[in-house]
């Protein structure tokens, strides 16, 4: 079976990855959800919120970087939810991976960065649940997929670029080769992906859903501008004249967010640049667990399924004395 396909359009050969596009980008629907979007209190409930957004079906992208400012309590209550069936963005997704797999949420996956908990090991439950054969997977680099974000961001169903050509991984992709009409220069053809909602934590944001990210932004601004709905949690809510005195720090734009959540400790047990470290112990338990079936099933039970809500997880995990440790670590105070 050949490991492409290939048409021929005026004496150019055209070729093909054989991955699915699983949500084909739709520049009409991208255009009206912007339109949709209003400067009102935005402000609800992790619970609302992800009853409201996330449904069987949908395409879920999610924010931060490995384990760094991930949107922890939505997650959470997705699989505390039993979402289902959802496609799913394996941009750079660490822990975030881990929760999804822990309710087997997803059947569809993007993927760039998964199963890896960076220098921490691999999740063996993360591994065995792609390996399955329950997930259709398409592959793609971390900048492949970025880039489908910032393609659907500036409302445009694709971007060329050089990555991927020559390798395997384009084979596994849904990108195709297009020559350049200006140079004749062979180039790849990376589709917008626009997810139906994504899930982000931020450091603060008006009760508008206007958002400051301290550091590193990863994808973000345009993972937020490409998607249909978007669900922030933030550390604190702050005025809108705060934001407003320095504009230049809104990495989101209130025009793109649906909902707003105020969750201090969002991120845990991922790390919050000069807010928290990440739980290294924590983290360390989860994969201790993968280690065996029972020990798994009783440990997501414990942590996820039978918590009401993320503050009694917290509470779980050691409560504000525990929180109190990681601030410290990460600025450093003795």
């Amino acid at each position: 079976m050949s490991m492409c396909m290939s048409t021929n359009i005026d004496n150019v050969t055209l070729s093909s990855g054989i991955g699915e596009n699983f949500h084909p980008f739709n520049l009409t629907e991208s255009r009206a959800k912007i339109e949709k979007k209003k400067f009102e209190n935005k402000l609800t409930t992790v619970k609302e919120a992800v009853s409201k957004y996330v449904h069987e079906g949908s395409y879920l992208g999610t924010g931060g970087f490995g384990c760094n400012r991930i949107a922890t309590a939505l997650l959470h209550e997705i699989v505390r939810q039993g979402k289902k069936k959802l496609a799913f963005a394996g941009h750079t997704t660490t822990h975030d991976f881990q929760i999804m797999v822990a309710g087997e949420c997803f059947d569809r996956c993007d993927a760039a960065y998964i199963v890896g908990l960076e220098a921490r090991g691999l999740s063996k439950y993360a591994r065995k649940y792609m390996e399955s054969g329950k997930v259709k997977t398409t592959e793609w680099s971390n900048a492949t997929l970025a880039w489908r974000y910032k393609a659907a961001a500036m409302g445009i169903s694709f971007l060329p670029a050089k990555a991927l050509l020559g390798t395997d991984t384009f084979k596994y992709s849904a990108c195709k080769t297009i020559e350049c009409p200006f140079t004749g220069e062979k180039y790849l053809a990376i589709p917008a992906l626009a997810p139906d909602v994504s899930v982000i934590h931020v450091h603060k944001a008006d009760i508008y859903g206007n958002c400051v990210i301290d550091g590193l932004n990863n994808s973000d601004s345009d993972l937020a501008k490409a998607s249909k709905h978007v669900i922030v949690t933030c550390e604190r809510i702050v005025a809108s004249e705060e934001i407003r005195r320095e504009p230049w720090k809104t990495a989101i734009p209130y025009w793109s967010v649906d909902a707003v959540i105020p969750v201090p400790y969002g991120s845990y047990p991922g790390n919050m640049e000069g807010e928290y470290f990440s739980d290294e112990r924590h983290l360390a338990q989860w994969l201790e667990a993968e280690k065996d079936d029972a020990t798994y099933k009783a440990f997501i039970k414990k942590y996820i399924l039978d918590t009401k809500d993320f503050n009694e997880y917290l509470q779980l995990c050691g409560g504000i004395e525990r929180m109190t440790q990681l601030r410290n670590e990460e600025l450093l105070i003795k």
